[in-house]
């Protein structure tokens, strides 16, 4: 059992990274499990950037999280909290006099603003970037819970993330709006689904919403195999093919595609979809279509089961910090909720396994990968 600590008093919520559906849910839980326990909960603006940019935010970087704040937030997109992908304490971005950005490490920094607003405990809810400067923050004496969020489900230790499902339905109601037009016309319709370097939203919903072809990260694609399937599926009577694009995907001996890459924050993906959709037209004469989903996939209401997993992730944070633990994130097993170390949950991508069951279904299916 985790060692006792002192009560606590005051918590501090954290919304990291790329929003999902979701995240209100957790921060309700989380205030309101807090609350009932008799804790102060305050909530950071924009990442750690309320604390580290006082200039900006003034007296405003805290956000006082209370029953009333949070009332009817659990069915809402985004995060209450805001969010960015921009300012890692670990390699903050730091203009210098002469116009150049450097990164500096600004994690003790954090910790004091931590104390000197006398906040215990911190809930970091985010992905493999978020968890990864959580567990920093831990290993250097704060109280940390993390909780996983990404739609793209990458996230090792825990079945599934918040936030997945409710992308993937989106995306697969769009695929069933995409078959009719496709078939309207008699088009190669390729669709750009987010996902960075797995492709579990581009399989789930591939499979789910009927695609023809397949292009994940996990199996680099001869584009040649997916212009066969075009070109069966033109001597049948339906004549048109509907592609399913991770933006991660790249073919034999290629590489991503990339769009740029910022100091301070990841690489961003982007024209894996335009480059199917171009070459696809070249190799067929077929004509071709691209529809990136993108942003899309992150917004909007979460789903039932997203509500549920991100209500129970927020009640289970608080659960961790009250009986000591830090340095943990809270995964889902089910039927229950479990803690797992930080450190064997980031930094090990989940991609998705060649012969899992979905997989398997969908070469039975006659579905194309690329291979």
């Amino acid at each position: 059992m985790p060692s006792p600590t002192p009560p606590l008093q005051r918590i501090a919520i954290s919304t990291g990274g790329g929003d999902a559906p979701g995240l209100n849910a957790v921060i309700r839980a989380a205030t309101l499990s807090a609350v009932n326990r008799g804790w102060e909960v305050v909530g950071i603006r924009d990442g750690y950037d309320g604390l580290l940019l006082p200039e900006a935010y003034g007296e405003g970087g805290l956000i006082a999280l209370t029953r009333e704040r949070v009332r009817g937030t659990t069915h809402l997109g985004g995060t209450i909290l805001g969010t960015t992908s921009r300012s890692n304490p670990a390699r903050f971005p730091v203009k210098q006099a002469d116009g150049s950005v450097i990164e500096v490490d600004r994690i003790d920094e954090l910790i004091g603003l931590f104390r000197a607003r006398g906040i215990d405990a911190l809930i970091v809810v985010g992905g493999d970037g978020s968890l990864g400067i959580a567990h920093r923050v831990a290993q250097r004496g704060m109280q940390v819970v993390g909780v996983p969020k990404t739609i793209d489900n990458d996230l090792d230790k825990t079945v599934i993330t918040f936030g997945f499902d409710t992308a993937v339905g989106f995306a697969t109601e769009c695929l069933d709006r995409l078959h009719t037009t496709a078939a309207s016309h008699r088009r190669v319709l390729v669709v750009e689904v987010m996902g960075r370097y797995a492709g579990w939203i581009a399989l789930n919903a591939g499979v789910s919403g009927s695609a023809d072809a397949i292009l994940i990260p996990e199996i680099p694609y001869d584009l040649e195999k997916v212009a066969q399937k075009v070109r069966q599926r033109a001597e049948r009577a339906g004549d048109f093919t509907v592609v399913v694009v991770a933006e991660g995907a790249k073919a034999v001996g290629g590489r991503m595609s990339v769009v740029d890459k910022e100091v301070g924050q990841a690489e961003r993906l982007g024209g894996a979809g335009e480059k199917v959709a171009r070459d696809l037209h070249a190799l067929t004469g077929k004509e071709t279509r691209l529809v990136v989903l993108g942003h899309l996939l992150r917004g909007g209401s979460p789903t039932t089961f997203d509500r549920l997993i991100a209500l129970r992730f927020g009640a289970a944070a608080v659960r961790a910090l009250e009986e000591g633990r830090s340095g943990v994130m809270v995964a889902l097993d089910p039927p229950t909720v479990n803690y797992v170390p930080l450190s064997a949950a980031i930094g090990r991508m989940k991609g998705v396994p060649l012969d899992c069951d979905t997989m398997l279904t969908a070469r039975e299916l006659g579905i194309c990968f690329g291979d």
